[in-house]
């Protein structure tokens, strides 16, 4: 490779902030940071982000939860809250960031309630048994309120059309309601209660402002103006659900109303300085502004919809046209992927689709709605087929003979079967195998927790290249389901341009190329894979740094000619004289740990080039061509065409929209210049024989749900006969 296009690579990796910097020094204050918190299901994370996008560090630590009863599942913000300040202090310790440069921060949880007593803030107990004050939090897979659930949505309360027409066991209103059903009268009216991202923010600012993204995602909240409502929760509607204590003093124990003095904030909108007694625990500074959270999945979305490509996708220049700031993002389907999968989108205009969550407004930018989807399982169906296959012993043991990962490794294997078997591509290895996964019930866009799972074709076969062929339909279903779910938004009214991947799923070529090839629709990787959540996170603090950043400015106006940063700070550019990435350990997507060693099976197509790879055939990248035992190194790379099956298209981002940098959106402007590149997963043609096969069988996917629904009918009306 010459010079030249040495160069040109080294430019087509650095994100979008560091190109600006090489340009005009002066254009990135790099002398601030923010820091990211992420509160999952099993553990807490905070991350350090500079004014370039870059993660500098991150920390862990694991949070318990509790199960005294089955479907009783509590936690703690107690030690939540000690969990999230170790993580803030060991990140800012490792990122070597003096704290006071550190001008917001931004939080995202679980959509779980928590519960505090009114009086002094201290944790309230919510059961089983209320003996432990200390359980304070129920979780989001809590499922205690079966009959509450019920009895709220057979009320039919037009706040109902708002989250796909009933509400789950999963959202906090039952919960509520269940407490009050099982409290004593007089502790009950001793509580109030939050969102889990809402009490992060009024436990670091003392502030009561509430997100539009929590309250309305998940409480019931209907935004004033939206369906007539003026005050977001309903009198009628609290009180016809036996909730009266929650209409009290303007809706106090919810955290008010808009327009009865409550502060409701959209993404990122500032919540408030820490507080000092806060600062102290993060080991942070009370210049530090705090920036409104979100639910988990959504700050996925805020981490990845704005990744950007080199090489214009045709489907996004069409989407993106005469569109400004954050109306560029609607189109852009957010597929937040780990256990589950949730898939959100934004539009200009409010549309319900059947079976999908919301619309719900103003919980990323005012006057914007929300749509949120998803699969019940895709990481945890994966993990199913292989830990329950006879083969899965032999399995570990060939992985970690190879040193490689299992799903590296069974990629692999399909690759040497598709050779061995002289079939005409992987994907047609599994041709007559017929795998509908919904385990878990369905979430969208059936909307149906009965679903079960059902495979047709399996044989009598125990061998790891069985479970190599289970494996590649189970990773069709899950394609397949979302072209479903693609499809029904479609029909509703959203233009679906892409899909924007975050999760470890992204790391599984086979996978991203299916689904790729079944939506039709090209599918975008962040440069931040497993940590695009609490990188979302860190830029609604960059949001919110923006005021302290302006007062900062102020200050250095007003100021004398000696004024010096606090701590005497010193801009990160010093160090960014050349041109490339500052090191990072998340940069991503990457491959996985053992791909180094990849070539003792032949390469499965991450990390992934940054030339584009030729179809070797008709069929695509994954149609017949078998894998490269050459292994890639960037530096030395050449500019030739490369076949390689299971690695598709990709391009990295280098581009800055002049038009997005220049408008008043500061949550775009904030996405669009830290977000960096994104590679890219182009579908087949759709002449190509994969997709032509793949279409087939997505019919016989669908008829598989619908004849499992038909014949639970049947049997259900011969049971009731028998009854009556």
């Amino acid at each position: 490779m010459s010079s030249s296009s040495g160069n040109l690579r080294s430019r087509s990796s650095m994100t979008l902030n560091q190109m600006a910097l090489l340009k005009d020094p002066n254009s990135v204050d790099t002398s601030v940071f923010y820091v990211g918190v992420d509160v999952g299901t099993g553990s807490a994370r905070a991350a350090v982000v500079d004014a370039l996008g870059n993660i500098l560090a991150m920390a862990e630590r694991p949070i318990t939860r509790q199960e005294l009863k089955p479907d009783y599942i509590t936690q703690s913000t107690t030690e939540i809250w000690n969990s999230i300040c170790y993580c803030v202090k060991s990140s800012v310790r490792d990122a070597g960031v003096d704290p006071s440069q550190i001008l917001g921060v931004g939080f995202d949880a679980t959509c779980s309630l928590a519960v505090i007593n009114e009086s002094d803030d201290s944790p309230f107990a919510v059961g089983p048994d209320f003996s432990n004050a200390d359980q304070n939090i129920i979780l989001w897979m809590d499922h205690r309120a079966v009959d509450e659930t019920n009895e709220i949505n057979a009320t039919g309360d037009k706040c109902l059309k708002y989250v796909g027409g009933t509400m789950s066991i999963e959202m906090e209103l039952p919960k509520i309601k269940w407490l009050k059903h099982n409290l004593p009268s007089d502790q009950f009216k001793k509580a109030k209660f939050y969102d889990l991202a809402d009490f992060l923010t009024h436990k670091a600012t003392g502030s009561e402002a509430r997100s539009y993204c929590s309250t309305t995602c998940k409480q019931g909240f209907v935004p004033p103006g939206v369906e007539g409502s003026v005050h977001g929760w309903s009198k009628e509607f609290l009180e016809k659900v036996q909730l009266p204590e929650l209409v009290e003093d303007n809706f106090r124990r919810l955290g008010g109303s808009p327009d009865l003095g409550g502060t409701w904030l959209s993404a990122g909108e500032v919540v408030g300085p820490l507080s000092k007694q806060s600062a102290e625990e993060l080991g942070l500074s009370t210049e530090c502004l705090v920036g409104s959270g979100v639910i988990d999945a959504y700050a996925g979305w805020v981490g990845t919809v704005a990744a950007q490509t080199d090489i214009p996708i045709a489907s996004l220049v069409e989407n993106d046209k005469n569109k400004i700031g954050i109306d560029r993002s609607a189109g852009r389907l957010a597929a937040v992927a780990g256990t589950s999968t949730c898939h959100i989108v934004l539009s200009k205009d409010p549309i319900f689709v059947e079976g999908v969550w919301g619309p719900y407004r103003d919980v990323i930018s005012p006057g914007f709605w929300l749509a949120e989807g998803g699969q019940s399982c895709t990481g945890a169906l994966l993990a199913h087929v292989l830990n329950t296959h006879p083969a899965y012993s032999e399995l570990a043991r060939l992985a970690d003979a190879s040193n490689v990962s299992k799903f590296d490794y069974l990629n692999a294997r399909l690759e040497a079967l598709a050779s061995e078997r002289n079939t005409r591509s992987v994907v047609a290895l599994a041709k007559h195998l017929f795998f509908y996964g919904d385990y878990h019930g369905n979430r969208s866009p059936i909307a149906d927790p009965r679903m079960k799972a059902a495979i047709v074709g399996q044989s009598m076969d125990t061998s790891v290249d069985d479970l190599a062929v289970t494996y590649l339909a189970a990773c069709e279903f899950i394609a397949q389901q979302t072209r479903q779910i693609v499809e029904k938004m479609t029909e509703a009214g959203h233009r679906i341009s892409s899909i924007f991947m975050s999760g470890g799923q992204c790391r599984n070529g086979l996978l991203m190329r299916l689904l790729a090839d079944c939506t039709g629709l090209p599918i975008v990787i962040p440069r931040y894979i497993d940590s695009a959540v609490v990188f979302g996170a860190a830029l609604l603090g960059a949001v919110a740094a923006k005021e302290a950043i302006k007062n900062k400015k102020k200050a250095r106006t007003h100021s004398h000619s000696g004024f010096k940063l606090p701590g005497d700070l010193k801009p990160l550019s010093q160090s960014l004289n050349k041109a490339q990435d500052l090191a990072s350990p998340y940069t991503a997507p990457s491959a996985t740990a053992s791909t180094s060693n990849i070539s003792a099976i032949g390469n499965v197509g991450f990390p992934f080039p940054i030339t584009p790879a030729t179809p070797a055939t008709s069929g695509g990248p994954s149609s017949g061509s078998k894998l490269s035992q050459q292994q890639e190194h960037e530096e030395d790379s050449s500019d030739e065409e490369q076949t390689i099956s299971f690695k598709p298209n990709t391009e990295v981002s280098s581009k800055i929209h002049k038009k997005d940098s220049e408008i008043d959106d500061e949550l775009w402007d904030v996405m669009i210049k830290l977000s960096g590149g994104g590679k890219v997963v182009n579908p087949c043609p759709e002449t190509a024989p994969d997709r032509q096969l793949l279409n087939i069988k997505y019919k016989i996917f669908l008829d598989q749900a619908e004849t499992q629904r038909r014949y639970r009918e049947l049997v259900d009306g011969i049971e009731k006969s028998f009854i009556a």
